[in-house]
């Protein structure tokens, strides 16, 4: 078995310091790769799948083996990452030779030289889904023990995995908001030039502003943009 060179408390606090909102995620899904491939027992290299819908893709790698089998299985659709991203599940390849779920990927993993392999699922219940996949230089490469630490940096994964999700979400949603603020700062900028020119009122103005977005086919917020800007200039409406 392949020893590893970091202990495996250590390499998890050296995650717990890195701060989400400083680090991409596909950063943060690397740098937990790396620390899994030099931590866990038996390790020879490991990667991420995240699945969106039915298309799967590797987030992050430790090496080409690792890639070429992840890439593998979404091109047939098959294979125990993907198997395990669906299910949150834990799948155990110990021997190559002797796998019979998905005996040609097996095969292919042999000649590449892989001889074992651990997918552990991601637990997000979201629109992505994934699994920490380690691959094995040796059969049965992966004893209970080194099953338990390659579940640790999972969970660690799953959890840098939501926390993304909840602050580009946050992020995403507070720009919303700041673009609809804006919007109807112009627009309101707008009505008030059109009151003022034509002596209406604030629904009058709004209904004059909607009727020429949807005769020019554009966005009220683009034709406001418009108006306020020639109002600047010192045009009349």
């Amino acid at each position: 078995m392949t020893q590893p060179n970091l202990d495996p408390a250590d390499a998890l606090a050296e995650l717990g310091r890195i701060r989400l909102d400083e680090t991409s995620l596909e950063d943060m899904l690397l740098r937990t790769a790396e620390l899994a491939s030099r931590s866990v027992p038996g390790a020879r290299e490991v990667s991420v799948t995240l699945v969106r819908g039915r298309v799967g893709w590797t987030a992050a790698f430790t090496g080409d083996l690792a890639r070429q089998l992840d890439e593998w299985q979404y091109e047939q659709n098959r294979g125990p990452c993907l198997d395990a991203s669906a299910s949150g599940d834990t799948i155990s390849v110990p021997d190559m030779v002797a796998e019979q779920r998905w005996p040609i990927w097996a095969a292919v993993a042999r000649a590449a030289g892989a001889e074992s392999s651990l997918s552990i699922g991601l637990p997000i219940q979201e629109s992505v889904v994934g699994a920490l996949n380690v691959y094995g230089a040796s059969p049965n490469a992966f004893d209970p023990s080194a099953i338990a630490v390659a579940e640790g940096f999972a969970a660690y994964a799953a959890v840098a995995l939501a926390n993304a999700h909840l602050y580009d979400s946050a992020a995403t949603l507070a720009e919303q908001m700041r673009e609809a603020m804006r919007s109807r700062a112009v627009i309101e900028q707008a009505k008030g030039i059109i009151m003022g020119e034509r002596r209406c009122s604030p629904e009058e103005a709004f209904a004059l502003l909607s009727k020429i977005s949807q005769d020019t086919n554009r966005k009220v917020r683009d034709v406001a943009e418009a108006l306020v800007a020639r109002a600047a200039r010192g045009a009349r409406v």
